[in-house]
């Protein structure tokens, strides 16, 4: 029987007969034995198969074929004749077909013609044996891609033979093509979990990283699509970490406990807990939580509720205080030993470097169909994640150091080494060591020189009518931060007194007049709030100020050489004044406040603006000014006065009242 079947033209179905009683009439029409084993086909464009269920809407007058699905038909279809293999890839795509084709092991057939291409080559020439295993292939992606058999049911033969077509250089590009669209499929249905199941899957894994190092001029045009599979591996193998990332700690679980408190006993060498009363042991594990980083030392278990990163964040930290135990514990006395302020919260870090690992690596986003950021780390190493994060870990805590930042500078830090862990792996490191070494050497200096390098960069590749553009807007806003700067003067700030010993328990408060005319200054309590300016009875003309001085030149901190901190030393600054070569001496009480006060006395002196808070509010400034002039308004009305303010509503009902979900 010929496999076009026998075309039956104007035979007009009865929507009142069932299927198999149509099937019937026209096989004894025909004289065809066992009507059971055929079926009813369009023979327009859109072969489909005729079923049950639709076949009552096929009253019309339409041409329709009739075929066997008899065994005997399948094999005959399977022969190596080019025409027949080429339209079992296009009816394939039937599910009605696909679902009777499969049930008599018509797949397989198609298996073994792809497991015996050696004899195959042997039998036919190579052109035709290309075009028969091309169709083959199609044939076979078009029948699983139903769904009705799965992927994970392939022989290992038949998986080494889709390799091979991958990795062989005289293989067809048509053929190489869906063998790679084979693997795919194979490597999205898999439970892989780590590199190590990964392996396992030899045939596969040797076959997509011997093809990622290869330079074969016959292959290049697959280096993208290679670099898609690879990214698909990648991704399906990391989001096994998903569930964990998106379950956060449970409080009343006995084993997560446990590993909390692994955390703290492995930092900290304490005294046998056995033998301390309940209370002194809570206020021991209270101490040493505290010092682990944990914001809620009492429980630290409600730090890891956020979820993501959830209790991946916990397995991160338990693996590097397993894995790397001196590193652990040098992290954590190193920091609980500075200052409160200066400390680098361990547990804090570990929960925020975790997710940003996460989002980095796109654990938990399916993989797309256009992505190819695969790292090459990935391939050489198991447990990616957790050897990251113990890399990733010690380079926080060194970021910190150089930075040296307080717990105000925490975000800042983070943004900094998610720069350098995207930067690294952007190089495509391909080991571990290699990464750690790039990462480390890609210090906090280095990154800002980057930042400054690209930011010429982009102002160079700027159109010269914007660049003119930035140029003229300059001095206004210049103009706007110095007067920023004197209103903030004319606020005045409060300073603490450091005496020789040290102690902090004196005030006194500095603002400049209105008329930016004098400095008024003097004595007052702890709980005064913005004193008026008639109370300080001390006051400096602006006019004799000659100078300012800032860190180890201020007269303040030549008296105590040696025994000023370098946090001091950041936040000291002076003025001095034609009295006696007099000097009037502070201390900010924070940064921002020492920006403000020492640009504000440079724009007194007639000097330049030179605190990096004042070019950071340029670039700000600028960048949002020139959006703006920027911006199409062709067509868009723009009122000349300010619309009219609403007025408010008769009552804010609608307001939600925190207090008592706080309650």
């Amino acid at each position: 029987m010929d496999l076009t079947g026998r075309l039956l033209k104007t035979q007009q179905l009865g929507n009142k007969k069932p299927l198999s009683a149509v099937i019937k009439e026209v096989c004894d029409g025909w004289n065809l034995p066992g009507p059971e084993n055929h079926a009813l086909q369009y023979a327009d464009v859109v072969q489909t198969y005729i079923t049950e269920s639709v076949s009552h809407i096929y009253n019309m007058y339409k041409s329709i074929q009739i075929f066997f699905c008899t065994r005997e038909s399948v094999q005959l279809m399977l022969s190596v004749r080019c025409d027949s293999l080429k339209e079992l890839a296009g009816v394939s795509t039937d599910v009605t077909f696909a679902q009777e084709f499969i049930s008599r092991d018509g797949h397989l057939l198609l298996v073994k013609i792809v497991e015996d291409s050696n004899e195959l080559v042997l039998c036919v020439s190579a052109v035709h044996c290309n075009v028969i295993m091309t169709h083959t292939l199609l044939s076979f992606m078009e029948l699983m891609d139903h769904g009705i058999v799965s992927w994970e049911n392939l022989s290992s033969v038949f998986i080494k033979k889709i390799a091979s077509f991958v990795n062989t250089k005289s293989t067809d590009a048509s053929i190489q093509q869906v063998s790679l669209d084979i693997l795919e499929s194979m490597v999205l249905s898999s439970q892989i979990t780590s590199i190590s199941t990964f392996r396992s899957y030899d045939s596969v894994a040797t076959s997509l990283l011997s093809i990622c190092d290869m330079d074969k001029p016959s292959t290049l045009i697959f280096q993208d699509e290679m670099a898609h599979y690879l990214y698909v591996l990648q991704s399906v193998t990391l989001n096994h970490l998903e569930p964990r990332m998106k379950t956060p700690l449970d409080c009343y679980s006995q084993e997560q406990r446990d590993i909390l408190h692994g955390l703290r006993q492995a930092a900290f060498e304490t005294e046998s807990e056995n033998s301390l009363s309940n209370e002194r042991r809570r206020s021991l594990c209270a101490k040493e939580f505290k010092k682990l980083g944990f914001s809620n030392n009492s429980n630290p278990g409600q730090d890891l509720l956020r979820a993501p990163p959830g209790l991946l964040a916990l397995d991160t930290m338990s693996y590097f205080a397993m894995r790397y135990p001196d590193a652990y514990s040098r992290f954590v006395l190193e920091n609980s030993s500075r200052e409160d302020k200066h400390e680098c919260p361990f547990a804090r870090s570990s929960i925020e470097l975790t997710l940003i690992l996460c989002e980095i690596l796109r654990i938990g986003e399916p993989p797309s169909e256009t992505g190819s950021d695969y790292h090459p780390i990935f391939f050489s190493q198991d447990r990616l994640l957790e050897e990251l994060f113990c890399v990733c870990i010690q380079l926080l805590n060194k970021t910190w150091k150089e930075m040296r930042a307080t717990q105000e500078d925490f975000d800042k830090v983070m943004q900094v080494v998610r720069e350098q862990i995207t930067r690294t792996l952007s190089s495509k490191p391909t080991s571990l060591e290699f990464f750690k070494s790039k990462v480390n050497a890609l210090n906090y200096s280095e990154i800002l020189k980057l930042r400054q390098t690209e930011r010429l960069h982009q102002e160079e590749t700027l159109a010269p009518p914007v660049l003119e553009l930035k140029e003229r807007l300059k001095p206004e806003l210049l103009e706007l931060i110095r007067q920023q700067r004197l209103n903030r003067l004319c606020q005045g700030t409060m300073f603490r007194k450091i005496t020789q010993r040290r102690r902090q328990d004196k005030l006194w408060y500095c603002r400049l007049s209105p008329n930016h005319k004098m400095l008024h200054y003097g004595d007052v309590e702890e709980d005064t709030d913005n004193p008026p300016i008639e109370t300080l009875q001390m006051k400096i003309p602006v006019a004799d100020i000659k100078g300012l001085l800032t860190g180890k030149d201020c007269p303040h901190m030549k008296e105590n050489k040696g025994k000023q901190n370098k946090e001091v030393l950041d936040m000291a600054f002076s003025i001095t004044y034609d009295v006696e070569e007099s000097s009037l001496d502070f201390i900010a009480p924070s940064r921002t406040d020492f920006c403000l006060w020492t640009d504000g006395l440079n724009v007194l002196l007639g000097r330049e603006m030179s605190s990096e808070s004042m070019r950071s509010e340029l670039e700000i400034l600028l960048s949002m000014e020139i959006k703006l002039r920027l911006l199409d308004l062709e067509n868009v009305p723009i009122p000349d006065s300010a619309p009219v303010v609403p007025k408010p509503p008769s009552n804010f009902n609608f307001c939600y009242d925190f207090s008592h979900n706080e309650q």
